[in-house]
């Protein structure tokens, strides 16, 4: 939006975030992040403001604006053909949907750049998130080594995504129940053994157990896990736990007193998670969602920190095979490591799929534009050692 908003030379206010979702997150930009930091950050690019001024708000408030989402992935030449001229014409503009509202590709080098401006320089957290941060880090340091497993294994994601692999009868109905409940979730009816051999669906602990197990992980291995409560809880994790006796989780490390104003502000959860995984050895997410992504940009960003990007559709097939007994387990083990060397978050381009950009390579997870150098063939596909021995 910050991009968008330079092109067409108009005035961004500072979004509303969505309260409504499965986490009912009262949290607003301000409480995430340093607001002041934001708008110097970008006073040479864009004029930003915090809340309308007071004539438009009351033109807002008496319904005399026009609200659209804009067309996913659009280039520059739809924000100035389609919708500059409802700004010129109706004087406030609201786009209530922002994501993917952008091309990955195609779009001046301009504009690709200040997008990574904005969202590594310009975007910065509140200082007590950044300060517990610092501190969640330091604790981690100070035992080790340590990897970060984003292991998407929530209930609004399995509903979501309808992926019921490893779950009893009873839990399948309560995830089908939940996604009819959001009329916003499109897709209703899932195949689900299909979805998961398609690579789909988010790894289930248990599988994220033997896999990195099959990397070259040991049990002394320090694991913080970034991500919300695990749907089945201590059921669901207890193979991780098992073959991992050190993982820890932000509420195994802090004090409730430390972590009592970000209760039930998962945003805000979210960003110590953020922080961590940006400063971790390893970057590991089980599945690509929008964190994730980010995440794998900005460790790019940083000087292409190791990041394994699991390929689920191939692990599924190798998983599959092995527990039912077609491979042995140094088979397994090789097989794992052989398809990741060439995906741990090393330079090489974006993937471009005309016509099909979500099939893409997402910007904000290799936004090459902004790198030092293009990736030279020799470099493309260098791999890093799997543990930290």
């Amino acid at each position: 939006m910050v991009a968008i908003s330079k092109h067409m030379n108009v005035t961004l206010v500072l979004p509303e975030l969505d309260k409504t979702s499965f986490w009912a997150d009262p949290s607003d930009f301000g409480d995430i992040f340093d607001v002041d930091h934001f708008i110097s950050s970008l006073k040479d690019d864009v004029h930003i403001v915090r809340e309308l001024p007071e004539e438009y708000a009351r033109m807002v408030a008496e319904g005399n604006y026009f609200g659209l989402p804009p067309v996913s992935w659009s280039n520059q030449t739809y924000y100035s053909n389609q919708i500059l001229p409802l700004v010129q014409k109706y004087e406030v503009v609201r786009l209530n949907k922002t994501d993917s509202r952008l091309a990955n590709n195609g779009l001046p080098l301009a504009m690709q750049k200040l997008r990574c401006h904005v969202n590594y320089h310009a975007l910065r957290f509140t200082p007590r998130i950044e300060e517990l941060g610092r501190r969640l880090v330091q604790i981690l340091r100070g035992r080790g080594p340590f990897l970060v497993l984003h292991l998407r294994y929530e209930m609004d994601m399995l509903a979501f995504s309808g992926c019921t692999h490893g779950c009893t009868d009873e839990e399948a109905d309560q995830l089908t129940k939940m996604r009819y409940a959001y009329p916003w979730w499109k897709e209703k009816v899932i195949l689900s053994d299909q979805k998961r051999k398609d690579g789909f669906c988010p790894l289930t602990p248990e599988e994220t157990a033997l896999i990195l197990r099959a990397l070259g992980y040991d049990r002394d291995t320090q694991i913080y896990i970034a991500a919300g409560e695990i749907y089945g809880s201590d059921r669901r994790m207890a193979a991780l736990h098992a073959a991992f006796p050190n993982v820890v989780r932000k509420e195994m490390l802090l004090s409730k007193e430390e972590l009592r104003p970000f209760v039930n502000r998962s945003s805000q959860m979210a960003s110590l998670d953020y922080l961590v995984s940006l400063a971790s050895d390893v970057f590991i997410p089980t599945y690509d969602g929008n964190m994730a992504k980010v995440v794998e940009g900005h460790r790019r960003y940083l000087g292409f920190r190791t990041t394994i990007l699991l390929d689920r559709k191939r692990l599924v097939e190798l998983l599959d095979a092995y527990e039912s007994k077609q491979l042995q387990w140094d088979e397994f083990s090789l097989a794992v490591r052989q398809v990741h060397e060439g995906r741990m978050g090393s330079p090489l381009k974006r993937r471009v799929v005309p016509g099909r950009p979500k099939e893409e390579d997402y910007f904000y997870s290799n936004p090459q534009e902004c790198l030092c150098d293009e990736p030279s063939p020799s470099s493309r596909t260098y791999s890093r050692n799997f543990s930290f021995k």
